[in-house]
């Protein structure tokens, strides 16, 4: 990790109250478009569900107070939950990040001998693997994520409906990147075995993406429908 990737990442975790254009946001965003390994993909695909973590944070904490007292705990504790779940998205764009440098320090090992290749060998498998492990925990960060989702579909303030789909949809974005990452990896490993957990990890986490969809699909549906309060002010 660069020496701003720390700086930038602290921001994010801030930006409740930053502006799209600070220079922190714009800077990590500068490092992203660069010619340079990280940050990538992976972290992109966690940042898209601690946005998704953030809506949903938003949302609940919308369906609070007297008008919603009958759901009011149930949504201070969901709140409470999507910010415990996107701290854990954000550091994992941290993880990632750190995960593939050993990856690409792994495949510049020497190979002068037959020893130094095996060695090299060796060390790029267990690379590999270990790189495969931050996207499958973005997965595992979405998949409650997403069960929030449905919850304020049914009984969120409808005030801020559409903000379910947009979680939803960040959150499918996540997931569908992470995918894509375990997949990489598992193409390169030898070890038949891991390779064979990962795909089975890959099989898991398609099976949420069409919940994603469906979730989606309702919001729009309850909007064309008319449905009572739907909108954007807030209440």
């Amino acid at each position: 990790m660069n020496k701003h990737s720390a700086i930038n990442i602290t921001a994010l975790r801030k930006c409740y109250n930053c502006s799209m254009q600070t220079n922190s946001f714009d800077g990590w965003l500068d490092e992203l478009a660069a010619k340079q390994p990280t940050p990538g993909g992976g972290a992109v695909a966690a940042l898209s569900v601690a946005v998704g973590a953030a809506l949903v944070g938003m949302v609940s904490v919308y369906t609070t107070g007297p008008k919603w007292q009958a759901v009011s705990e149930q949504m201070q504790a969901m709140h409470d939950d999507a910010a415990r779940l996107r701290a854990q998205a954000l550091a994992l764009m941290e993880t990632d990040a750190q995960v593939f440098k050993r990856v690409g320090a792994a495949y510049k090992l020497p190979q002068a001998s037959d020893q130094q290749k095996t060695e090299r060998l060796r060390a790029i498998q267990v690379a590999l693997a270990a790189a495969a492990e931050p996207p499958q925990a973005v997965i595992n960060v979405a998949r409650p994520l997403l069960l929030h989702c449905q919850t304020l579909l049914q009984i969120g303030n409808p005030s801020v409906l559409s903000d379910v789909a947009v979680a939803a949809s960040n959150l499918r974005a996540g997931i569908d990147a992470a995918i894509v990452n375990i997949a990489i990896n598992a193409k390169l490993i030898t070890d038949k075995p891991v390779q064979s957990t990962l795909l089975g990890n890959i099989n898991e986490a398609e099976a949420l993406l069409p919940q994603a969809d469906d979730l989606v699909r309702q919001v729009h549906a309850r909007l064309a429908a008319g449905s009572p309060g739907a909108g954007r002010i807030r209440r």
